[in-house]
């Protein structure tokens, strides 16, 4: 059986997704592909906020205190979520969505009722393996993380078909999987690449240029005089976070533009990431550090 590194494309999670597998003959190599494109499919239907059958569809229509079944994986994104948020002390909030929607970014959901201005991600609670419970109106958004999410899920297929080494791109989220270091150009909003490139081993990259979720966030804190925002990290700038998960890397690119120093720095450690923030011209203007 000859191995080779196979490389397919699809359009999915509103952006082209690339994996590459290696280390498998072509026929397991091409199954394996086609079932992380599934998986990837599966995580975006089930957590899109536009699709009125999705999980998330589901909760905004139900009754408010009721407990709602929800496949595994959304229940999974949302305990990221809600430990994320917790870090963070909201730096990264999975509600923002009624913002996103009086914005005009986000589309109204067919829900009965309007989200309560001070309803946030401690009003989301979980019970068991796939129960949620709002016990606020609220609207979820997890556009900012989910992405990450279905990368993990993908590159979990690949290397239990026994792929080697293997890489799953999804624009802006990226995670590469095996014993060979794999250097990532990072690029600023202007398309300049910084520096050297980051190099990963069995790690996760998430970039985020300008983020309306990010900015919806920073607004809402603002609004209700939280302490831990800075200005720092603007539309023209670029966060790149690396993590040993995608969606801890997807989710924390939120934390890194819109925390201060020393929550974005605790919560960095907390998940044993890096973050990095490059100016428009290409040049890395400050490092959080990892945890050891």
């Amino acid at each position: 059986m000859t191995t080779l590194a196979l490389r397919r494309a699809r359009p999915l999670l509103g952006t082209l997704v690339e994996i590459r597998v290696e280390g498998l003959g072509s026929a397991d190599a091409g199954c394996a592909i086609d079932r992380a494109f599934g998986e990837i499919a599966a995580v975006h239907r089930l957590m899109s906020f536009h699709e009125a059958g999705s999980d998330l569809g589901r909760l905004h229509r139900a009754r408010i205190g009721a407990r709602v079944s929800v496949d595994a994986r959304t229940h999974d994104v949302l305990a990221w979520s809600l430990r994320i948020a917790a870090a963070s002390a909201g730096a990264f909030d999975p509600t923002v969505a009624a913002l996103q929607v009086e914005r005009g970014r986000l589309p109204r959901p067919a829900s009965a009722w309007r989200p309560q201005k001070l309803a946030d991600w401690r009003d989301i609670e979980l019970t068991g393996a796939t129960q949620v419970r709002l016990a606020r109106p609220l609207w979820i958004d997890l556009g900012g993380i989910a992405k990450g999410y279905a990368v993990d899920r993908a590159i979990e297929i690949l290397v239990g078909a026994g792929a080697t080494q293997a890489c799953v791109n999804a624009g802006g989220d990226l995670r590469v999987a095996g014993p060979r270091a794999e250097v990532v150009r990072v690029r600023s909003a202007a398309g300049f690449v910084a520096g050297p490139g980051v190099k990963l081993v069995d790690g996760a990259l998430a970039t985020s240029a300008g983020s309306s979720l990010a900015q919806t966030a920073r607004a809402r804190a603002a609004a209700r005089g939280s302490e831990y925002l800075r200005a720092r990290a603007t539309a023209s700038t670029t966060v790149s976070v690396a993590a040993p998960l995608c969606v801890v890397a997807d989710a924390l690119t939120k934390v890194a533009r819109i925390a201060d120093t020393a929550t974005a720095a605790r919560v960095l450690h907390e998940f044993g990431a890096q973050a990095a923030v490059v100016s428009m011209h290409g040049r890395c203007d400050f490092l959080h550090g990892a945890a050891a």
